[in-house]
């Protein structure tokens, strides 16, 4: 399975912001410590923001938080929230895509069933569990072990 770039770029920051959660983050900051699109996790931003996952301020002090503690954001269904729309094959997607062996394909029902498996595993994961913090030497991947 592979997620996209929107996704991957999701989580960086999510991952980012539950490191530091007492602070708040522009995109602008954001962008240039990942090396990425600022206009792209912009929009990232606004997704997650209008869903409840990110508190967006504007002005001095302002920039975005999270809006709940990480500890209460499961890993699949932040996947899931930032995939939406990215069907897994062509098939899932809507009026089933351009299929041309619907109704006889067998392998539809086992690739929902690992679909589901995957983003279930991954929820007994929570973004407090990869938080990502800002070290001597950059950014270190802190896992609830090492907590």
């Amino acid at each position: 399975m592979r997620l996209t770039s929107f996704t991957d770029y999701g989580l960086r920051m999510m991952m980012r912001m539950a490191g530091a959660p007492e602070r708040g983050f522009s995109t602008a900051e954001l962008a240039e410590e990942f090396g990425l699109s600022r206009h792209h996790l912009t929009k990232i931003m606004q997704r997650l923001a209008q869903a409840g996952y990110v508190a967006t301020r504007r002005g001095g002090g302002g920039g975005a938080t999270l809006a709940r503690p990480a500890s209460e954001i499961r890993l699949g269904t932040l996947i899931g929230l930032l995939e939406n729309g990215q069907p897994l094959v062509e098939c899932f997607a809507t009026g089933g895509g351009d299929c041309s062996i619907d109704g006889r394909c067998r392998l539809k029902a086992r690739l929902r069933s690992a679909e589901a498996a995957f983003l279930a595993d991954l929820d007994r994961s929570t973004l407090a569990d990869v938080a990502l913090r800002l070290g001597a030497g950059g950014c270190t991947l802190e896992t609830a072990e090492a907590s």
